[in-house]
């Protein structure tokens, strides 16, 4: 069923207070304007979502008049947030052939996995300096739950807790706002692990990397945990190849 994001309550015009005597008075298009502001951010964190998540694969047509009906919105918020999309190289708008989800560029992914092992080293070597016992004992927490929800096959679930271990680690070293620093750079590489989560043993891979960073840093021993976390980063590098081979139309080999 069409979800209507622009109707009104029953008896707004009713409810509405009386505006008062040296007020401006009430303009019906900044009122348009807002809505069509929300509903284009709605539409634009659903359509970002399913892109990273693979819910839409690289190469799946977006039609703005389906976008719309589902909605039940105009076209203009949808327009919107297809451009936005566009900005960041989510998807493709294509003159006289219409709006596709972009493949994943090879280039930028490589790119920004050079980017973010730099940036996971100083977070890594300072959670192993400074972290607190406390803060230990999470991400020891957060490694049970992703084993479990590796033995569960929860992948969302999984990726959600993997992405609270890196997190927790730059939040130990004092420096969480590198976390953000990394999720602003890892668009492309989101959307390639996605990939990469159904491949067989591939989450208890993982969970044993990140114990693997995690006693290095509860032993004290820096080098060693900058070591295990830069193979564990090195894996996704490694591994472009085969998804390619697995999924030839979902990747863009040249973006220069």
């Amino acid at each position: 069923m069409a979800v209507r994001l622009d109707e009104k309550p029953a008896g707004e015009a009713r409810q509405r207070k009386p505006r008062a005597r040296n007020s401006p008075p009430r303009s019906p298009v900044t009122r348009q304007s807002a809505r069509a502001t929300r509903n284009s951010e709605i539409v634009y964190r659903d359509l970002r979502d399913a892109i990273i998540n693979v819910t839409l694969p690289p190469g799946t047509s977006l039609v703005e008049k389906d976008i719309t009906e589902t909605y039940g919105i105009s076209r203009t918020p949808v327009r919107e947030a297809i451009l936005r999309l566009a900005e960041e190289r989510l998807v493709d708008v294509v003159p006289k052939s219409g709006t596709f989800v972009a493949r994943i560029p090879v280039t930028e992914l490589q790119e920004a996995i050079v980017a973010r092992k730099a940036l996971e080293e100083v977070c890594v070597r300072e959670a192993t300096a400074k972290a607190s016992k406390s803060q230990l004992m999470a991400l020891r927490a957060v490694i049970q739950r992703e084993r479990e929800l590796a033995e569960a096959g929860n992948e969302q679930a999984f990726h959600e807790a993997d992405n609270a271990f890196h997190a927790g680690i730059a939040s130990a070293g004092g420096y969480p706002g590198i976390w953000t620093m990394i999720e602003k750079i890892r668009v492309q590489v989101e959307r390639y692990r996605r990939l990469t989560l159904p491949q067989d043993g591939r989450m208890e891979m993982i969970v044993a990397e990140h114990a693997a960073v995690l006693d290095a840093i509860e032993q004290g021993n820096a080098d060693a945990a900058v070591a295990a976390m830069t193979s564990h980063l090195n894996k996704l590098q490694i591994d472009i190849g085969t998804f390619q081979d697995l999924w030839p139309d979902y990747f863009l080999f040249d973006v220069k």
